[in-house]
């Protein structure tokens, strides 16, 4: 896997918008931020741009971010905003360059999309706090997403009692995201090989429902019996019918999983959370789970 390099101040950090529409005032709490942290922030053409709901066209949203890809001058790239959007320039965006030239693309939520697509590729990238709202998180989201980007070790620890927490320990490279978005590129060139991978999932708004036929294709497929390791982060503002479903989202989670005998970690900081903390994607990490604590260490 492709480690993209530490970032540097006075390094230059692209913020592009490849789903929803985004302007620059909503970004300036991120350039101040960018600009606390020695680095040089650029706006990309995307910003501004309104399509309906989307940051400016599919061609202008592909072609911004293509240029930031290819500028060797940027250094990293943050996604503006998530929403919906990502997945509809994947086909259009020639992301070969990252190989030779690697940079970090940093977003979550939607992002994911992206993610999948470049852990396909052998590249790695950084499921972290999108550029908007990054003031309106915990302090620690942005003090360990700078950590990452600087080159310093992350090491994620916090109690957790979860009842269908399953002990153990296990040591792999992390892949996933957003679950809705993991679901919609199934079955695409965008899907990198789950075998032997520690899985992260996190989702928004969704019916339990949802959730339930998402995870019952994840395994039935086949692919939750590749993972060596599952790490649920915010199932947050779950929806129901007016029949109730009867079960919580982690619930039908550790239903589709109880019985593959890995490491399952639950109320992982990460996702549409307050505490929306870094996971490289990508690089190897040791997960270790038991009763009453989760560790995670890159």
């Amino acid at each position: 896997m492709i480690q993209p390099p530490q970032l540097q101040k006075g390094d230059k950090i692209a913020i592009v918008a490849t789903a929803r529409f985004i302007t620059k005032k909503d970004l300036q709490p991120a350039v101040e931020v960018l600009k606390t942290w020695g680095l040089i922030p650029v706006l990309g053409t995307s910003v501004g741009l309104v399509d309906h709901q989307f940051a400016g066209s599919d061609f202008e949203r592909a072609e911004d971010f293509q240029n930031q890809i290819n500028d060797p001058d940027i250094k990293a790239i943050w996604f503006a905003k998530g929403g919906y959007g990502s997945i509809r320039l994947l086909d259009l965006v020639d992301f070969s360059k990252l190989k030779t030239q690697p940079k970090w693309l940093i977003g979550y939520s939607d992002v994911t999309a992206i993610h999948l697509h470049l852990q396909s590729l052998g590249i790695a990238s950084l499921h972290a706090q999108m550029a908007s709202a990054i003031e309106t998180r915990s302090a620690s989201t942005s003090d360990e997403l700078k950590k990452a980007l600087f080159g310093k070790k992350l090491h994620i620890e916090y109690v957790s009692r979860h009842p269908n927490q399953v002990n153990g320990e296990v040591k792999a490279e992390v892949l996933g995201g957003n679950l809705s978005v993991l679901y919609s590129v199934i079955g695409s060139q965008s899907m990198p090989s789950f075998k032997n991978k520690i899985l992260f999932i996190e989702d928004l708004d969704e019916y339990l429902y949802h959730i339930d036929r998402m995870m019952q294709n994840l395994k039935r497929s086949g692919l939750l019996s590749q993972i060596s390791g599952l790490i649920v982060g915010g199932m947050t503002d779950m929806n129901d019918n007016t029949i109730p479903f009867g079960k919580t989202a982690e619930d039908i989670i550790f239903e589709a999983v109880k019985n593959l005998n890995i490491p399952v970690a639950f109320n992982f900081p990460a996702g549409h959370v307050h505490t929306n903390l870094p996971l490289i994607l990508g690089q190897k990490a040791h997960l270790k789970v038991n009763s009453s604590r989760v560790n995670l260490r890159f």
